[in-house]
């Protein structure tokens, strides 16, 4: 590595001036050409490529540090905390249990039905809000008034966030006494508080929507929930 770092002149030629990134002082034969095109798109293929290279080694470093395997072989990481939730729901083919930031590492059943209540019904709000935002662009608006009193229409309100300075305040009052009762007709929880969700079933809300009496059918379309919201 010294011998590399040496002969390059640490990113400067002989005569003390900078030298050009990457130019170490001889031409790769399968980077070099005569057409300048060409070499720019072998120069960015080097840069792509080394960058995935550099991501690539590190995480085999890791998973060879875990696993004691360069390839990640997950069965033979038999101490790992995740194995608390390998059998959740949302575990599925091609990336098992996908915990990029680790708040799963403390293993911590508690906090993980706290964050998977958490995830549920953001994901119906945000799956209700996605249908909400692109009906009216395929299906058009419902017909007749939406405010007699303020004379608007369906059809005047815009798309998208447009439609927010249209909405009437009663309008608005309607909208937050909604979310408000969403809120509080769930199970009461305090802030930051995972003991209260020992007897929860994360996503019970006291009625079902989607139900099954076979379970694997049940399983699948849970597991579909999940990975839609």
């Amino acid at each position: 590595a010294l011998f590399c770092e040496s002969t390059g002149g640490f990113g400067y030629n002989s005569d003390g001036q900078r030298s050009d990134p990457g130019n170490c002082g001889w031409r790769p034969p399968l980077l070099a050409t005569d057409d300048a095109d060409l070499r720019r798109k072998r120069l960015n293929a080097e840069l792509a490529n080394g960058r995935l290279a550099m991501m690539a080694i590190i995480g085999m470093f890791f998973q060879d540090g875990l696993t004691g395997s360069p390839w990640g072989d997950w069965s033979l990481y038999t101490d790992s905390p995740l194995r608390a939730f390998e059998n959740e729901l949302g575990v599925q083919e091609p990336v098992g249990f996908w915990d990029p930031v680790g708040f799963t590492a403390d293993g911590d059943l508690l906090a993980f039905k706290r964050r998977r209540c958490v995830e549920l019904k953001h994901g119906r709000i945000s799956m209700l809000a996605t249908m909400g935002y692109i009906t009216p662009e395929i299906t058009g608006k419902f017909p007749g008034y939406l405010s007699p009193s303020a004379d608007l229409k369906f059809a005047d309100v815009p798309n998208g966030l447009a439609a927010v300075s249209k909405i009437p305040a009663l309008g608005w009052v309607q909208i937050v006494a909604y979310a408000g009762y969403c809120e509080l007709s769930g199970p009461t929880t305090r802030a930051a508080n995972t003991s209260d969700y020992s007897d929860i079933t994360p996503g019970d809300y006291g009625f079902k929507v989607l139900t099954s009496d076979d379970p694997v059918e049940l399983t699948k379309k849970l597991n579909a929930e999940i990975a839609n919201g």
